[in-house]
């Protein structure tokens, strides 16, 4: 089992797609929230193990979807006992348009980690905003509280932009180097 686990919702396969590449990045196990937002056999076991906790939903409607929601009002079980209490949290969301209130769904996980007493590891990467910078380039959405990527609404997951699925493993790699120095 890893040190961090990646717990996630995806609707339409996007944000799975981005989960898989921090994976790859930081050596996490996975977590796939079903349609009805509930977490696999062994799911709490896992997150209670964990060192760092990595929250990931698409933007819905400038917030977490409602599955991601079920599953973190289910976590005030953890939150009573303070079972995740200094742990590291991250967090990444995915959305069609390029803003799309992304921050606010990174501001929810945030707030979700502080609830728990954890503690939240942002991007770490510099943003790709000068005149040279393209689409692929790596942090081209320019997030520093998490990980943000945006996919045209018409885009399948295997058509995700490449510069966004680099960016999620770097990402991942800063995890798993965080994860690391806190032994």
């Amino acid at each position: 089992m890893s040190d961090i686990v990646i717990v996630y919702h995806s609707g339409y396969g996007h944000t799975a797609k981005v989960a898989e590449a921090v994976a790859a990045g930081s050596g996490a196990s996975l977590l796939a929230l079903d349609a009805q937002g509930e977490l696999p056999a062994g799911g709490w076991e896992q997150l209670q193990a964990a060192k760092m906790i990595v929250f990931g939903s698409p933007t819905y409607m400038g917030s977490v979807s409602w599955q991601f929601k079920k599953f973190a009002d289910a976590s005030s079980k953890a939150w009573f006992t303070q079972a995740w209490k200094d742990k590291l949290f991250a967090g990444f969301t995915n959305s069609a348009s390029m803003n799309g209130d992304k921050h606010s769904t990174l501001h929810y996980f945030i707030t979700l980690a502080m609830q728990h007493g954890g503690l939240w590891v942002g991007s770490g990467l510099m943003p790709s905003n000068n005149k040279a910078a393209t689409r692929d380039s790596l942090n081209y959405v320019a997030s520093f509280a998490g990980l943000m990527t945006a996919t045209p609404s018409d885009a399948s997951p295997e058509e995700m932009v490449p510069g966004d699925l680099a960016t999620a493993r770097a990402f991942g790699e800063r995890l798993k180097a965080s994860t690391a120095a806190r032994g």
